[in-house]
């Protein structure tokens, strides 16, 4: 006699994603897992007395959709305050910071998040731009790559910040050529020197956000996310505490940070780290810097950008990054690295080559390549590395390259930005993300711009690159199959097919077919995250 189901999901369109079964119109889940992929007539087989049926009516179910790059943890400080991510120019900048200063109570800062570095016209970043908006209140406000932030005028010097510092990392403190900070600070080390005197939140509110958030992600469809740092070690505790009583709306694979300096001691215990587990979370992975980004000059291009800038990794001797891949690749560690420029993308191409093992090269993924040339895009494919890419940071550059992220490149690599359809076409595995809080969260958004190579909802905005525009297959795969194929899940994730997760999504309309534009707003039906439903409209 067969299995009983606990849940049956029927009236679909089912895309499984599985060449051996591509579509299906019901499917039954047990502990967790997927019993069996079939018809309406299969349903009576799989029912018992206490099966759930969840008659999607006419939607279509997909594999759940998992974030390839996000930061949840991170994020929530990073994303805290008023958001300015919609101010476009001086004035609207001024507009916002000045409300905010006016409701600032004594001895309160305004924190702020998500501004665009286009909103300060082309003039250099500096406190002296936003001093007047704010009479006097203290303000630390990110910037939208996460990557760099601006301090008002009192408050670098109410954290101690009164020259220029050395970092082991690429890092400024950028200072006037008396040596009086501007205010901007470029890289983490450098924003770090910030947090003992900004505020903080209880770690109940913390808690509370946090879950919060996942809710969120899972409304919008998502059922995982390559989570990109564990900076804060309290956050295993904290995930510990929520299953204690609880669960995980989305599933979360961590890579914690890889950061210069670090010794075989270091390595040697973020090896030991992995594999640390609960029900929906788990250790996977390390994550390295090979540069920052372009806006703040601390990408690494072949050639220097527009200000001279630009002709250093992150990590100051690249051989070091070159030995700590290599002592994680024979323990079997997987890792992903961030590189926006040319030369950082070729540094992690050349390092994996150098691993004489196949089985080795295919544990690493490089994370955002923003710009590469055609002789870097056949070796993604030729040496297994995936591409980890986030298409909705187009958003913050535009076709005629009058952007900051284009002018700094120049036309030339500006004209090869975000290169999603070489490189699949050239057979790489490409894997799509967010990298929230740098852009939203919502997947549908992703998708939808992944075709568009614009925001969806925006007819009038002109496409970036559109030649790199993906097929809505593609699109999906890269929030599916594609991004279990990057970390070795191919057996248990990324399609519908009995003995899979049941990690599950349901939108209103077909996400492989359906206009993209009417993608970015479908409604999501459900989303089902290890069997259990975690959001149902």
């Amino acid at each position: 006699m067969p299995a009983v189901a606990d849940t049956i999901l029927t009236g679909a369109h089912v895309r499984t994603l599985d060449p051996d079964r591509p579509s299906a119109t019901a499917v039954a889940v047990k502990d967790g897992r997927i019993l069996a992929v079939g018809d309406g007539s299969d349903v009576r087989d799989w029912r018992g007395a206490g099966t759930e049926i969840v008659d999607l009516a006419g939607a279509t179910l997909i594999p759940g959709l998992v974030d390839g790059h996000s930061h949840p943890s991170l994020g929530r400080e990073m994303a805290t305050g008023l958001d300015l991510s919609r101010c476009r120019d001086p004035g609207e900048l001024d507009i916002a910071l000045a409300g905010a200063a006016r409701a600032a109570g004594p001895g309160d800062w305004v924190v702020a998040h998500g501004l665009d570095h286009n909103a300060f016209g082309g003039r250099p970043i500096h406190h002296d731009l936003i001093d007047p908006a704010l009479a006097g209140v203290p303000a630390f406000i990110r910037l939208y790559d996460g990557h760099s932030a601006l301090a008002s005028g009192p408050a670098p010097a109410a954290a101690g910040i009164t020259g220029p510092r050395a970092f082991d990392q690429r890092a400024h403190v950028v200072c006037c050529p008396d040596a009086r900070p501007t205010g901007h600070l470029v890289e983490f080390a450098a924003m770090s020197l910030m947090d003992h005197v900004l505020p903080r939140e209880s770690a109940a509110v913390r808690s509370e956000r946090f879950l919060g958030l996942l809710r969120d992600m899972a409304a919008s469809g998502l059922t995982g996310a390559h989570v990109m740092d564990l900076q804060d070690p309290g956050v295993l505790d904290l995930l510990a505490g929520i299953e204690e009583s609880g669960e995980l709306p989305v599933r979360l694979r961590i890579a914690p940070w890889c950061m210069p300096g670090t010794d075989e001691e270091g390595l040697d215990h973020l090896i030991e780290m992995q594999g640390t587990h609960g029900r929906r979370w788990r250790v996977g992975g390390v994550k390295f810097f090979m540069d920052g980004a372009v806006e703040g000059g601390t990408a690494w291009p072949e050639h220097p950008d527009c200000h001279g800038r630009g002709t250093e990794a992150f990590w100051p001797d690249p051989a070091a990054y070159t030995r700590a891949v290599r002592h994680l690749a024979r323990a079997g560690v997987r890792t992903a690295t961030h590189a926006i420029g040319d030369a950082a993308v070729r540094h992690v191409l050349d390092t994996v080559e150098l691993l004489d093992d196949p089985a080795l090269r295919a544990l690493h993924r490089i994370e955002h390549i923003e710009t590469a040339p055609d002789s870097q895009v056949p070796r993604f494919a030729r040496l297994g590395v995936a591409a980890s890419m986030q298409p909705t940071h187009l958003v913050y550059t535009r076709a005629d390259h009058r952007d900051e992220w284009s002018k700094r490149v120049g036309e030339e690599r500006a004209g090869r930005a975000w290169r999603c359809r070489d490189l699949r076409d050239a057979g790489a595995v490409l894997v799509l993300g967010s990298d929230w809080p740098i852009a939203h969260y919502d997947p549908r958004e992703v998708l939808a711009t992944a075709r568009l190579r614009r925001l969806p909802g925006q007819p009038e905005t002109e496409p970036v690159t559109v030649g790199q525009a993906l097929t809505g297959l593609m699109a999906l795969e890269g929030y599916t199959s594609h991004s279990a194929r990057s970390v070795g899940e191919q057996d248990v994730a990324g399609r519908i097919a009995s003995g899979y997760r049941a990690d599950l999504t349901a939108f209103a309309v077909d996400p492989v077919t359906a206009p993209a534009d009417e993608l970015g707003e479908a409604p999501v039906t459900l989303t089902m995250t290890g069997g259990a439903v975690v959001h149902r409209a």
